[in-house]
């Protein structure tokens, strides 16, 4: 129940919905009662004498005999106006009884669809802003397929199961009691022995869905499995023609599919058990009720008479209905429970770091970023190990070593994608957890190696970072990342799109695109991880034109796959093994004759 009340503070303001429900609830209720009270009053106008049963209701009806009273009225009535006439106005007051009783059931179903999707729009907007909000690396430990499913699947599970239950929790016990209220009127012997049907369903059902908590959760995993092969396909679909390995790809896909729809059909069978069971009691309890409430008519015990039979067979049919909703809403909360406990996982999922309080606004990049014995591991591996390395403003800085060395990791905790465990990164002299994050990633633009473009406009793609950009200001970006003729030469020129992920641009203009939009944020500090390794060399020719363009006048911290574009750069930063094995400019590398020079080697006798 906590994990139902912590969902249900999604539905905030709550009381905007739940007011006018109860309200409209309520009348539907009484209204849907009240027809079933007229029936014994038109049973009465069609077969009852008026000479010898007024007397006889009027004196069997006690103050809590509903029935009673309301056959007493109509039988004064058909006294004094007659039955034709009688039979019009119950007529009429059946009409307007049906309409008001629908009427009402409309505007609390219409209330509870509004409340339905206030809940799913508040409870999509927390999961989103949560995983946008979390850090790099907790997408790195889990599956993209597993997130998908809780921002999609699993909070519309929630949000049909959780809400209708909370509709059922309260509509359907009320119409019960307004049901049984009646049923007592009429005979109370009866109506307790009627009523013993309840409890036995109960118990019944509760042995029936057991397991269904177990199933909803293994069904919603089955789920994110499914959307994670889904994913990946989706991605690798190149590779997965270009190895013949469709076969083995649907057959995964198979194989997880059949788990979920096995599983899925195990929780229907027992949710759709629930209602034959309370509905087969419910025949049951009729037949022994037919039999009871029958001898005592025809044997003249009690003060039960033919109409007011009929009205408590008619009621306590009618009675079935809301246990029955009860019954289904019981067997189908356990998968929304399951679905909302995922989802508030994910909620509850914290970044790694926030601002703190009193955290600062930095508005500019003065002086020097600096590495202060900054150590970093990723669980047991140590990837960097007491760097200490200082960047002045202005420089160009290139990272460079063997694979597996570290320098993407230490090119991460720039934007602080991540904190070092130890040590302190500083810019302008301010401690990087003193400042804000937002703050920090303001001074920088990244061009990564792998080029990451939305499936939007090239013109929103290169605005992306300014969205209030101009036309001007996009084109002149695109001129100087050597993007502007290739995009001119598309379809429909900025405003046509790129397709998703970019496919349908080459990997070296989804590049000058990445490149542009680096140059219309226009940031004091540049940060390139190997933006020209995956290209051909006329396209890598063209991008590190716009690259040189890109870093001019500005701080730039540059990763290079081929050293032959970083032979410039004021300062060559190599690292091997989490640590700072030389340093120096290209000349002053080269004449140590160290790993630098053999890297160098090594590259000019592969090309």
């Amino acid at each position: 129940m906590k994990t139902y009340f912590r969902l249900l503070t999604f539905a905030r303001p709550i009381e905007k919905f739940a007011i006018p429900y109860v309200l409209f609830t309520i009348l539907a209720i009484v209204f849907n009662t009240f027809l079933f009270v007229l029936i014994g009053p038109l049973l009465e106008t069609l077969f009852s004498g008026a000479k010898d049963c007024a007397p006889t209701l009027a004196e069997k009806a006690s103050s809590f005999d509903l029935v009673g009273k309301f056959n007493n009225i109509i039988q004064q009535t058909i006294n004094t106006y007659g039955k034709i006439y009688t039979l019009k106005i119950v007529c009429c007051v059946i009409i307007v009884t049906v309409f008001s009783a629908n009427l009402f059931r409309y505007l609390s179903q219409r209330i509870m669809e509004d409340l339905r999707l206030h809940t799913l729009l508040n409870l999509r907007k927390a999961v989103f802003n949560n995983v946008m909000d979390l850090h790099i690396g907790y997408f790195n430990n889990e599956r993209k397929g597993d997130i998908i499913s809780k921002v999609a699947s699993d909070v519309q599970v929630v949000q049909g199961t959780v809400t209708n239950t909370l509709q059922v929790v309260f509509k359907e016990p009320m119409q019960l009691l307004s049901y049984v209220v009646v049923l007592l009127s009429i005979s109370i012997p009866l109506t307790l022995f009627s009523l013993l049907v309840i409890p036995i369903s109960g118990f019944i059902i509760s042995k029936i869905v057991k397991r269904l908590k177990h199933q909803a959760r293994e069904s919603h995993e089955s789920f994110a499995k499914m959307i994670g092969f889904l994913d990946e396909a989706l991605g690798g679909i190149r590779i997965i023609k270009a190895f013949n390995s469709t076969e083995t790809t649907k057959k995964k896909f198979h194989d997880e599919n059949v788990f979920y729809s096995t599983l899925n059909r195990k929780m229907a069978r027992r949710q759709q058990l629930a209602s034959p069971v309370s509905q087969t009691l419910g025949v049951l309890v009729v037949v022994f009720i037919i039999l009871y409430g029958g001898t005592m008519i025809l044997n003249g015990q009690g003060d039960l008479t033919t109409a007011k039979f009929l009205v408590y067979i008619a009621t306590f049919s009618q009675v079935m209905q809301p246990v029955k909703a009860l019954t289904d809403s019981f067997s189908g909360i356990h998968s929304g429970i399951t679905a909302g406990v995922r989802v508030l996982d994910l909620i509850d999922t914290k970044p790694e770091f926030v601002n703190k309080p009193d955290a600062i606004e930095l508005s500019n990049f003065n002086s020097a970023l600096i590495f202060e014995n900054v150590s970093f591991s990723y669980g047991d591996k140590m990837v960097l190990d007491n760097i200490n390395l200082t960047i002045q403003k202005g420089q160009t800085v290139a990272l460079v070593g063997p694979s597996g060395g570290g320098k993407s990791t230490l090119m991460d905790l720039v934007p602080r994608f991540h904190d070092p465990e130890s040590g302190a990164i500083k810019m302008d002299g301010h401690d990087y957890k003193d400042l804000k994050v937002e703050s920090i990633r303001s001074q920088m633009g990244t061009v990564n190696q792998e080029s990451i473009l939305f499936n939007d406009t090239i013109f929103n793609n290169i605005a992306f970072a300014n969205p209030n950009a101009s036309e001007q200001e996009v084109i002149t970006a695109a001129k100087i990342a050597n993007a502007h003729e290739f995009i001119l030469n598309t379809e429909n020129g900025y405003q046509t799109y790129v397709g998703d992920r970019g496919n349908r641009l080459s990997g070296g203009q989804k590049q000058r695109i990445c490149i542009a939009r680096a140059v219309l944020a226009n940031p004091p500090i540049m940060l390139l991880d190997e933006a020209t390794s995956a290209l051909d060399t006329e396209s890598e020719k063209l991008v590190q034109e716009a690259l040189n363009n890109l870093m001019m006048n500005r701080t730039s911290i540059v990763i290079a796959h081929r050293l032959s574009t970083i032979q410039h750069a004021d300062r060559i930063i190599v690292i091997d093994d989490g640590k700072i094995a030389e340093s120096g400019s290209h000349t002053e590398l080269i004449n140590k004759n160290g790993l630098y020079k053999r890297l160098i080697d090594m590259q000019t006798f592969t090309e």
